[in-house]
C-alpha cells in the first residue's frame, strides 16, 4: 500500500493515530485542572512504567488539555546534563509572562518576575528577556542559596499569579528519575508548601519504575502529594483498536488472525504496536487493502530489525562489556524481574562481586530494582533482543 498514507507513527513521544487505553488518566487529569480552578486543589501526578508504554505521549496530551483551558505550561526533560536552576527559571518565566496580558503585567505576575530576578542572580543565571521590564529583584525571596527554599518561593509566586487569573500552571518533568536527590527533594518541598496554600500549580512527572523509590528517599511525605499512576501495556481489546482504527479510517482492514499475531509479538506495548503496524502496512502488496497473517509474517523480520537497531541497540550500546554480560545473564533467566542472587549464580559468582555492574545498569536506566534483592529490565521484551543479537 501507499507508504505516504501509512498512519502508524513509532517514535519517542509521538502521539499515535489512535490514543487508546488512556481514557482514565486523561479524564482524571482534566478533573484535577477543573478542581484547581475553583479552589479545590488536587494532587500532582506521577506516571511510572517501562519504556515504550506512552508516558511521554501522555505528558504532551496533558499540555494540550491545559492549553485549551488557558493554563501556561512548561516541559522539562531530566538527564545527566540538566541545568536544574536554569530550567526552573525558564519554567517560572514562561508561566508568569503567559499569565500577563500583552498590554501590561499583572501585579502578581510582576512581583513573580521580580522574585525570578532574585533567583537568577542567586544562581548566576544569564540575564533573560524578563529584564526588558526593568524589574528589580526582591531581597529575601528566592535568594537564600537553599534550593528547597528558593524553588518554593519561585513556585509560590507563580501559583499566586495563576490564582489571581482563576487559572493554574502546569509543569511536566519527563525522565524524572534522573533528577538529583537535592532537585527531587526541592520539588517535593515546594509542592508541599503550595498544597498547604491551595495554589493552582500542578507538576506531572514521568519516569521509570525506580522513580517511586527515589521520591520516597528524597522526602518521606512525597507519597501524599502525588497521585501515582502506573502506565502499562494495552490489553488485547485496546491493542486491536490501536492497530485497526487508523487503518479503518483509510479503508484498510486487519484480519483477526493478523491482529492476534501482532499482539502476540508485541504484548500490547504501544511503541511496538506502532512499529509492527508501520511495517505491516508497507508489506501489503496484494489487492484488497487487507492485512493478513501472511502480511505479519512477511513484515516481522523488518519490524524486529527496526526495534533492534533503534529502540534496543541504542541503549544496549551504552553499557560496558561487563554490564552487557550481566544483562545477558538476566536474559538467560527469562523476562524477569529476577532475584539478584540468581543472576549472580548465572554468572558463576556472588552478588557482591557484580554489584557495580548492577548499579551501573540502574543508573543508565536499563534496569530497575522492583524490590530489595531483585532486578528487572526497564525495556519490554529486552530479554528476547538479547537472545537475538551478539555484542
Amino acid at each position: 500500500m501507499d507508504p505516504v498514507r501509512n498512519p502508524y507513527r513509532p517514535g519517542a513521544g509521538r502521539r499515535p493515530p489512535a490514543l487508546v487505553g488512556r481514557d482514565q488518566e486523561i479524564h482524571d487529569f482534566d478533573i484535577a485542572l477543573q478542581r484547581f480552578e475553583i479552589g479545590n486543589d488536587d494532587r500532582s501526578q506521577i506516571l511510572h512504567g517501562l519504556r515504550g508504554v506512552g508516558k511521554t505521549v501522555l505528558l504532551h496530551e496533558f499540555h494540550r488539555i491545559a492549553a485549551r483551558r488557558g493554563w501556561p505550561g512548561h516541559a522539562i526533560e531530566a538527564g545527566p546534563d540538566l541545568d536544574f536552576p536554569k530550567e526552573v527559571a525558564n519554567l517560572a518565566r514562561t508561566a508568569l509572562l503567559r499569565l500577563s496580558s500583552r498590554e501590561r503585567l499583572g501585579a502578581l505576575a510582576q512581583r513573580g518576575l521580580s522574585v525570578l530576578q532574585s533567583f537568577r542572580l542567586r544562581y548566576q543565571l544569564p540575564e533573560g528577556p524578563e529584564m526588558s521590564f526593568g524589574l528589580e529583584p526582591i531581597l529575601g525571596e528566592a535568594d537564600y542559596g537553599s534550593l528547597d527554599r528558593d524553588l518554593t518561593d519561585l513556585l509560590l509566586a507563580v501559583g499566586r499569579a495563576a490564582a489571581s487569573k482563576q487559572l493554574g500552571a502546569l509543569f511536566t518533568v519527563d525522565e524524572m528519575q534522573f533528577l538529583r536527590p537535592a532537585e527531587m527533594g526541592a520539588f517535593v518541598v515546594a509542592l508541599h508548601r503550595i498544597s498547604q496554600e491551595g495554589l493552582p500549580v500542578m507538576v506531572v512527572g514521568a519516569g521509570l519504575p525506580s522513580l517511586l523509590g527515589k521520591m520516597g528517599d528524597a522526602r518521606s511525605y512525597a507519597e501524599r502529594l502525588f497521585a501515582f499512576r502506573r502506565i502499562n501495556s494495552l490489553d488485547a481489546g485496546e491493542a486491536r483498536r490501536a492497530l485497526a482504527d487508523p487503518a479503518r479510517r483509510l479503508e484498510v482492514r486487519w484480519t483477526e488472525g493478523a491482529l492476534d499475531a501482532v499482539i502476540g509479538k508485541t504484548r500490547g506495548y504501544p511503541y511496538f504496536l506502532q512499529t509492527f503496524g508501520q511495517h505491516c502496512w508497507d508489506a501489503v502488496s496484494h489487492p484488497g487493502n487487507t492485512v493478513h497473517s501472511a502480511t505479519v509474517r512477511e513484515a516481522t523480520p523488518r519490524a524486529l530489525r527496526s526495534l533492534d537497531e533503534g529502540f534496543f541497540r541504542m541503549r544496549f550500546d551504552r553499557a560496558t562489556r561487563a554490564s552487557r554480560r550481566y544483562l545477558r545473564a538476566m536474559a538467560s533467566l527469562g523476562p524477569g524481574p529476577h532475584l539478584v542472587r540468581e543472576v549472580a549464580a548465572a554468572l558463576g559468582t556472588r552478588s557482591n562481586r557484580v554489584s557495580p555492574q548492577r548499579d551501573a545498569l540502574i543508573r543508565l536506566g536499563l534496569c530497575y530494582a522492583p524490590r530489595r534483592g531483585e532486578i528487572g529490565f526497564t525495556l519490554p521484551l529486552f530479554d528476547k533482543f538479547l537472545r537475538r543479537v551478539t555484542d
